[in-house]
């Protein structure tokens, strides 16, 4: 059943064409995703498709009587109402049979009011739909229900809206990136929600496993044109890939076109006849295609980076709380070259302000933090690019110079430094306050490699950035011979780059986990499965109780002493790996250098492989 259709729909802002002339139908039970660039009207189409902006040309026909909820990026909310309020003032009849039978309630000497509150309860099925709501509602983490909106953070405030959409079950959902400002946790609920519900979803958002796990059909905006893939994210790589070779190929076919037909206009006269004329006008539609150009930017990051000493950070029973909130409890580590570490937990356990602590931005209550002395700190805040009113985007980056030194004594102009960012020519005179969220926070990640950092602290780099400028993104960490911390919610991210994690469980309590995300919840839900097939004579008892009851050892003497054989040889090799990475930074390699570090890495990676799977075989017994 067709629920909405978008017919030749067109939109731009002054010069800026958005899209033109686009069309494509929504029908009941789909789950379709927008992908495109940032800055070519996502949001634009979004809020055409809701209602809340007009097509230049065109027009969206709505089946009559659907029910529409939109969730914008920065929700429009009542301050002065509560959380429970805001919910019931949603307009929703089911909301509006609960509010009226606890307001009975308050009343119970009103037996006949009463009464007809708890018949239409009973009538609208009213009890599970209350249980329903104050599910979602806990699982977003807004239990504080009398909390007015007006003292809610921005991604409290997001949480509370798209709770609101979720809970009024509308006919068509319109979600504009709904997994920002939600925890790991969040999404992979929201996940789950959306994988049960018969919804149907309209959704531009950047998270890849999101997209794999949820959507059905993936809408590209691209070059001003729409292209639809009925299938999920792994189904769409696949079958754009197709496209584009296509499209090469014809490329290509107009070009060897436009060669011959250059020829043919050179030798005509200067007088032209009727039939002369018509292929001269098929001339300029040729040479129109055979000039197109993908503007798709590869970019290079080959940034110079002062090399890091031996000493990196040290923390020695770091220590840090606000009042009864522990952040982190006498927790000690030392850095080495070369690690990425991800750090993933709920939010409100700390882990913006571990950054804050790293980088002496915070004061600790206890221990110490010592960082070498040639530690270089990059730090890319949530806070985002500070915007001065009238600045360019080519005067953000020309306040660190206009060249930006390169590896072997090269350098960059500053706009070229900006192309590599996907900044064109023109976009660099564009006024900074008139960019795309996810353009300013690609301009603001600019700002901070260009400073040449061997230490990079990146909180929450993903949110607002396209699918291409991750893959940049994750390019060029994936190159990146430096120190590497990141915190963020976009796990398919996290599971590229990082190698271990730190775990913010709350309570002050941090674990090292070796492994990426996936590895972690994996190890996770092991550890879940293998609880609740625990049981003895007295039923299902909890994992604790039974190993304690289990005296006899796990594993045998020497089993237990190359358990801890295996764990000083991984920690060997992984600093041999970080030295021999560090090695391929010296500008005077000669070729044979090169290719035997690589054959001197690849050995240790493989030797890496086979003790680290010894080990988790080896702990897995230990546990039970």
């Amino acid at each position: 059943m067709n629920l909405l259709t978008v017919e030749q729909i067109s939109k731009s802002y002054g010069e800026v064409v958005l899209f033109s002339d686009i069309s494509f139908g929504i029908n009941q039970g789909q789950k379709i995703a927008l992908v495109a660039k940032n800055g070519t009207g996502k949001t634009s189409l979004l809020n055409i498709v809701a209602g809340k902006d007009a097509p230049e040309t065109g027009q969206i026909t709505h089946r009559r009587g659907i029910r529409i909820s939109f969730l914008e990026q920065e929700p429009d909310l009542n301050p002065e109402l509560t959380i429970e309020q805001t919910i019931f003032d949603s307009g929703n009849k089911i909301l509006d049979v609960i509010s009226n039978y606890n307001r009975a309630l308050q009343n119970s000497e009103d037996e006949e009011a009463y009464q007809k509150a708890f018949d239409a309860m009973e009538t609208h099925n009213a009890w599970d739909f209350e249980t329903q709501y104050k599910q979602v509602l806990f699982k977003l983490h807004l239990t504080q229900l009398h909390q007015k909106v007006g003292q809610l953070s921005g991604g409290q405030k997001k949480r509370l809206a798209l709770a609101n959409a979720l809970i009024n079950k509308p006919d068509l959902l319109i979600l504009d990136e709904p997994t920002n400002h939600l925890d790991l946790e969040m999404i992979e609920w929201l996940e789950s929600f959306f994988q049960k519900e018969k919804i149907t979803l309209f959704i531009v958002t950047h998270d890849r496993y999101f997209l794999e796990r949820v959507c059905n059909e993936i809408i590209e905006l691209d070059n001003n044109q729409l292209y639809t893939y009925k299938g999920n994210y792994s189904y769409y790589l696949e079958k754009r890939e197709a496209r584009l070779q296509r499209e090469s190929v014809e490329q290509h076919k107009n070009k060897l076109l436009y060669k011959k037909e250059l020829d043919w206009m050179r030798r005509q006269p200067k007088a032209r006849t009727s039939k002369s004329k018509s292929r001269i006008d098929d001339f300029q539609e040729i040479k129109s295609r055979a000039k197109q150009r993908r503007k798709e930017h590869e970019v290079q990051l080959e940034l110079n980076m002062e090399r890091l000493g031996s000493k990196i950070i040290e923390l020695h029973n770091v220590s840090k709380s606000y009042g009864e909130l522990d952040i982190v409890s006498k927790f000690s580590y030392n850095f080495v070259r070369g690690e990425r570490v991800g750090i993933i937990g709920k939010n409100g356990t700390g882990k913006s302000t571990f950054l804050n602590l790293l980088t002496g931005l915070e004061g600790l209550d206890s221990g110490k933090i010592v960082v070498g002395e040639t530690v270089k700190f990059g730090y890319y805040t949530q806070k985002g690019i500070p915007i001065k009113e009238g600045q360019k985007v080519i005067d953000v980056i020309r306040e660190f110079g206009d060249y930006i030194p390169l590896k072997k004594g090269r350098q960059i102009s500053a706009q070229q430094l900006l192309e590599r960012f996907l900044f064109d020519r023109k976009k660099q005179y564009d006024f900074v306050e008139k960019l795309s969220g996810g353009e300013q926070k690609r301009l603001y990640l600019c700002t901070v490699l260009i400073q040449n950092p061997n230490f990079l602290i990146l909180d929450e780099p993903t949110n607002d950035l396209d699918i291409i400028t991750l893959n940049v993104l994750e390019s060029f960490l994936l190159d990146f011979p430096g120190c590497l911390i990141v915190v963020s919610h976009d796990r398919y991210f996290m599971d590229k780059i990082v190698d271990h994690l730190f775990v913010f469980k709350g309570n002050g309590v941090t674990e090292d986990f070796p492994g990426n995300y996936s590895d972690y919840r994996a190890y996770e839900d092991s550890i879940s499965i293998e609880k609740k097939s625990v049981k003895t004579k007295d039923g299902e008892k909890n994992k604790k109780e039974w190993r304690k009851k289990d005296t006899s050892p796990s594993l045998t003497y020497n089993e237990q002493k190359e358990l801890s054989s295996l764990e000083k040889s991984i920690e060997k090799i992984e600093r041999e790996k970080t030295e021999i990475q560090a090695k391929f930074n010296e500008i005077d390699l000669s070729g044979e250098e090169i290719n035997e570090l690589s054959i001197q890495l690849g050995q240790l990676e493989n030797e890496l492989e086979e003790k680290t799977e010894r080990w988790f075989y080896l702990s897995s017994i230990a546990e039970g």
